[in-house]
């Protein structure tokens, strides 16, 4: 089973390389060009993308914004948990990854400081919970208040500014993890972009456990994603068609924006307005029905995401373009570095 196996995407990568903060200025990372049909490469800095986009392209961005998801609590015998907000069920119940969640009983309160108590309802997949909050107030102004940046594991301090975990254009609340290709982006440079030509067009992926989860079974047809909510709005598909029907290239800013975009021209067989859940899995063998280029990060061995790059460009094309990016000391994952695959 050629290149369907999670363990054909693994790479050896340094620890030391593991970007722990982000570049000074957003602009300033580095970023690796891939062709993917020749897998040449060359070595530029993100502000330089104003060179690989033309007049006619439409970039994709997806407008997601980071809620602070990460809060602490204890019951009423003292014990402490850690909760990450995964996704929003309505009726203020939420589906989180609780630990130690086999210490917590179904109906027990578990008290976030003064202003917030939560109990666990319900045992979902993967051994989720879904628990259901009290509080008085808003609930997005006390996780301001309470809440923690859900900094992936990989990054061990916390975010001395939180900004920086969000892109500049972050929109509609909702996501655990931020879409990390987009901040590189500054407003000036979307400015320099639109100045030149190129157009730019919002999406709405709120990024959960779906884009992270790992992969467990080495038979890559067996993984399964957790699914996300995505919109896509008339004005982007227009945005879109109107590109593709000049010759211009629809270039997507992240996986995220990617699955997305790729979802719906699967549904339909075209782009057009339209939201709804996503667990869409893309994998060597798949044919892109809507993305002509891809800006994207540097990502875990054997996760989803190298799995999608490998399927825009090669397997053995992206593993090279990591195994020189590891000798050049690019920055990995999400504070690293950005690839541009074309």
């Amino acid at each position: 089973m050629a290149e369907l196996r999670r363990s054909d995407y693994y790479y050896d990568l340094p620890e030391e390389l593991i970007a722990q903060t982000p570049a000074e200025k957003r602009d300033f990372s580095r970023l690796m060009t891939v062709d993917r049909h020749t897998g040449e490469t060359r070595d530029k800095h993100f502000y330089d993308i104003i060179d690989m986009l033309n007049p006619g392209d439409c970039l994709v961005l997806n407008d997601t914004k980071v809620i602070p998801a990460r809060i602490f609590g204890k019951n009423a015998s003292g014990r402490e948990f850690e909760v990450l907000l995964l996704r929003d069920r309505g009726e203020d119940v939420w589906e989180c990854l609780l630990r130690p969640a086999r210490k917590a009983k179904e109906g027990e309160p578990i008290r976030f400081g003064e202003e917030l108590t939560g109990r666990v309802v319900d045992t979902v997949e993967d051994g989720n919970r879904l628990i259901k909050f009290e509080y008085s107030g808003i609930f997005n102004e006390i996780l301001d208040r309470i809440g923690a940046m859900p900094l992936p594991p990989y990054i061990k301090s916390r975010a001395s500014d939180p900004s920086r975990y969000q892109t500049v254009y972050a929109k509609y609340d909702g996501s655990a993890a931020a879409p990390t290709a987009g901040l590189h982006f500054t407003n000036e440079l979307l400015d320099t972009l639109r100045a030149k030509g190129v157009d730019t067009a919002f999406v709405t992926l709120h990024v959960g456990l779906g884009t992270f989860r790992p992969v467990k079974e080495d038979d890559l047809t067996k993984h399964i994603m957790h699914t996300e909510w995505y919109d896509l709005p008339a004005e982007t598909a227009e945005k879109i068609n109107v590109a593709k029907r000049r010759g211009g290239r629809v270039i997507s800013v992240g996986t995220t924006s990617c699955r997305t975009l790729e979802t719906v021209a699967g549904k339909f067989g075209e782009i057009r307005a339209d939201r709804g859940e996503t667990g869409i899995f893309i994998y060597p063998g798949y044919e892109f029905k809507c993305i002509d280029a891809l800006i994207t990060n540097f990502h875990l061995p054997e996760s989803t995401l190298i799995m999608l790059v490998s399927a825009f460009a090669s397997r053995e094309i992206i593993l090279n373009a990591y195994k020189e990016a590891v000798e050049k000391k690019y920055r990995f994952f999400s504070f690293g570095d950005a690839m541009f695959i074309y």
